[in-house]
Order: structure tokens, then C-alpha cells, then sequence
């Protein structure tokens, strides 16, 4: 019921608010609005502004929605109102009426960007967890623990790095462009720096997932080794493992944080299924104890993997990331300047083949995480709201005729040439354009399903 209502909030909200762009703008230039819907098919609710001819109207399909403006190509008009006509408008108007729609949506990405960075939001410190085996970080000689102070791509300047997460971006933006990326890190927070520099232009980046971090190596913040809550009837409970145990090492192997706890954990099972019975070191109350675990062998993602039935690691030690007025609007326009970028580049990629179309998803995936969200929180739901509002507004802007840029793109023709596009090739485009939005959303249906069912 959650993932529903934060489907169909976030949806009606990223589509009014794109609607209301180009009503707002519409009306600054004098065009008569005829209808604001949000939504297509059976209208829900309908009503009229006091004194304005515009109809607002909630359809049950919350799958879109359009402004209907007096417009001389659809009805005939009135010669008394033909001024008020979209048509009969200058260049500039109409460009800025189609423009303010995916405006919208970018302008209320910086928002909440900006209110995010204002309010403050909890954040892992930016402490790595032990790197994955025979990834770029531990050919660096990353082991785990090490505080990274500042980060910079290839010959840039280091910045500092305000968190674990402000590093997962970082490293997504340099992996995306394939170059490397040098870490300043230290054994504490404040100690003295080293630089280890990480390999990124070596990776396929064809698909970004989780499978990108894990061959970079650093796929979380550190976490202390200690025994969560443990299940009865699981194999920590059988073994006789307690809440607050600390594992010291696994068959003779240094555990040192839950990271690297979790992976031997997994690698207890075989290709078929067989456990091996692993003889772990814990410390309980400043005492050593040596138990015999047999961890569950279960089926992830096509793998035998293994698992012992208790919540593992402690909680990652956070950090407050907070900005003054100023800053946080400035850091909104620029994440939001970089997620529109990092899209652009991710659609080019796929056009060329540099990237699977694996990376397309739907309204089924975007419903899941919009529940996710919604669960962890106001903060993790607005972040959430703000990443699709990008998309959106990106997506709208593509040269396609069906899209707000398709018809930006027939306005440019006509400023360059002095002439409008014909009407014979019009519909030829307007017909090429829909195959292509429709071959695009099923594609991405056919990613959410595959994605959702693995």
C-alpha cells in the first residue's frame, strides 16, 4: 500500500508541477488555457477558477497530463480571440511556453536539492569498508578502514569529500566517464594522507549497478564486526552466537569489519549448494570463545550463497551534512546540473551502444523505489522526488517530436530557416517519434519485469 501511494504522490506531483510550467508561462504570454489536466480518461474532479476560462481537471490515469490552449490547428477560432490563439504567437512565446514544462521540473529538483542541503540530512562518514576481492580498490591497496579526506578525477584539483555518499557519487560520475579518480585517505579521521589512486577508465561500464561497485571495491561504509540480532532457528542461533559478539576472524582469517564478515559468511557455499563448516573467534564480555558455524546455504541471484540468520555489522558511524543558505542552493543547482548531465550521457551511451539498454526502467521500478523511499523517510522520499524530476525533465527535452524538445527542435528549424515545418513532415516525424517513446517504454517495462523477478 506504501509503494502505491508513493507511486501515485510522486508521479501527480512531478506531473503537475511540469503541467504548471507550461500553464504558468502560457498565461505571462497571453494565450488562452483552455483545460489543465493532470492525468487522461474518466475525469475524477473538475472545477474553475474564479474570473479564468482555464477547466482544471484529475483524470483516473495519473500517467501523464497536457494544457489545452486556444489554438487555430485544433478548432476553429473566434476572430475576436485569435490573438489569445497559441498559434498566432512570436517565436520566443511559443519556444518559452514548451520549454517551462521540463523548466519546471529541473527548477523543482534545485528546490528540493536546496532544501535537503538546508534542513540537514544523516550521512555515513566517509570510512571504507574492506574492498571486494580482486577489485580496483584492493589492487590499490585499499584494506578497509582507511578515512578518505578528499578525492579528485585524473589532473583536477582534490576537493574534500563531505561523505560516504558524496564519494559513491563522485565515483559514479568518473567511472560513467571513464577516468581515474586519486583518494586522499588516512588511518583516522585528521591523520596524515596518502593518495591511492583508483583504476576507473579500466572497467566496463556498460550496466551501473551494484555489480560497478563491487568491481570498484568499495561498496559500503565501514561497520564494526559485532553480532546483531540473531534469529532463532538460524545457524548463528544454533551455533550459539549472541547479539554484541565480536568476530575476530573466520578459519583463520583477520575479520575486520562487518563487510568483510558478510563475504566469508557468503562464500561458505558451494557451487552446489554444500556448506563448509567455518570455526570462528569471537569476543564476548573481554573474553575469547572459538564456536563452530555451519552457515544456511540459500539461492541469490541464480547463486549459492550462504547465511546465518542474525543481522551483521553495527550501524555505520554517521555525520550531519548541513549547508548555509547560500551554499545549499548553489549545491542544488549544481547537483542538479549534474544528474541532468549524468543522464544525457547515459541515453547517448545507449544510443551508440556504450551502455545495455539494460539501464532503461519503468513505472515499475520507479514505483519501487518510490515505496523504498518512502519507507526510510521524508529525506530519502524528497531525494527520491528530486532525481525523478531531473529525469523528467531530461527526458522531455530529448529531440523527439512526441517530447517538449521534439517540438523545440521544430521551432529551431523555424528560426533558422524563417519557415515552419510542413504538415506532410510533421506527421512523418510525429509518427517516427511515437514508435520510438513506445519501443524506449517497452523496453523499460521489459527491464522492470526481468529486474523485479530476479
Amino acid at each position: 500500500m506504501l509503494t502505491l501511494l508513493a507511486f501515485v504522490l510522486a508521479l501527480g506531483l512531478l506531473i503537475a508541477v511540469h503541467e504548471y510550467g507550461h500553464y504558468r508561462v502560457a498565461v505571462a504570454c497571453g494565450v488562452k488555457v483552455l483545460r489543465f489536466s493532470i492525468g487522461f480518461g474518466k475525469p475524477l474532479l473538475t472545477w474553475r477558477l474564479k474570473g479564468s476560462p482555464t477547466e482544471f481537471v484529475v483524470c483516473a490515469l495519473p500517467l501523464g497530463g497536457y494544457v489545452r490552449m486556444l489554438d487555430e490547428r485544433e478548432a476553429p477560432v473566434e476572430p475576436a480571440e485569435r490573438h489569445l490563439a497559441f498559434n498566432t504567437q512570436p517565436l520566443r512565446s511559443r519556444a518559452a511556453i514548451v520549454a517551462a514544462g521540463p523548466a519546471a521540473n529541473l527548477l523543482l529538483a534545485v528546490a528540493i536539492y536546496a532544501l535537503v542541503n538546508w534542513t540537514g540530512v544523516d550521512e555515513p562518514k566517509p570510512v571504507l569498508a574492506s574492498p571486494s576481492v580482486a577489485s580496483l580498490a584492493e589492487r590499490a591497496g585499499l584494506v578497509g578502514g582507511e578515512w578518505v579526506s578528499e578525492a579528485a578525477a585524473s589532473d583536477t584539483e582534490p576537493t574534500p569529500v563531505g561523505s560516504f555518499e558524496d564519494l559513491r557519487w563522485r565515483l559514479t560520475q568518473n567511472a560513467l566517464s571513464g577516468e581515474d579518480m586519486t583518494l586522499w585517505v588516512a588511518s583516522e579521521e585528521g591523520g596524515r594522507t596518502r593518495p591511492v589512486r583508483l583504476a576507473l577508465s579500466e572497467l566496463d561500464v556498460r550496466e551501473v549497478d551494484a555489480s560497478l561497485f563491487q568491481r570498484i571495491g568499495i561498496t559500503g561504509p565501514w561497520t564494526s564486526p559485532v553480532m546483531g540480532d540473531v534469529m532463532e532457528g538460524g545457524a548463528a542461533a544454533a551455533a550459539g552466537l549472541r547479539a554484541g559478539d565480536v568476530v575476530k576472524s573466520v578459519d583463520g582469517l583477520a575479520v575486520g569489519d562487518g563487510q568483510r564478515l558478510r563475504g566469508l559468511i557468503r562464500s561458505a557455499a558451494g557451487l552446489e549448494g554444500q556448506v563448509v563448516e567455518q570455526r570462528w573467534v569471537v569476543e564476548r564480555n573481554s573474553q575469547r570463545l572459538e564456536l563452530l558455524v555451519r552457515p544456511t546455504p540459500e539461492q541469490h541471484a541464480g547463486a549459492w550463497v550462504g547465511r546465518v540468520g542474525a543481522y551483521i555489522g553495527s550501524a555505520p558511524a554517521m555525520m550531519t551534512v548541513r549547508f548555509g543558505a547560500l551554499d545549499g542552493l548553489t549545491q542544488g543547482v549544481v547537483r542538479t546540473a549534474e544528474v541532468s548531465w549524468l543522464t544525457l550521457k547515459m541515453m547517448g551511451r545507449m544510443v551508440i551502444g556504450e551502455a545495455s539498454i539494460k539501464n532503461l526502467s519503468g513505472p515499475l521500478t520507479i514505483a519501487d523505489y518510490a515505496g523504498k523511499s518512502a519507507s526510510l523517510g521524508i529525506t530519502s522520499y524528497l531525494l527520491f522526488l528530486a532525481l525523478i524530476s531531473v529525469s523528467l525533465g531530461v527526458l522531455n527535452l530529448l529531440p523527439l517530436p512526441v517530447l517538449d524538445g521534439g517540438h523545440l527542435m521544430y521551432y529551431l528549424w523555424e528560426g533558422l530557416t524563417g519557415r515552419s515545418v510542413s504538415d506532410v513532415w510533421m506527421e512523418r516525424l510525429q509518427r517516427g517519434g511515437v514508435a520510438i517513446l513506445m519501443a524506449m517504454m517497452a523496453i523499460a517495462l521489459f527491464n522492470d519485469v526481468a529486474r523485479l523477478s530476479g
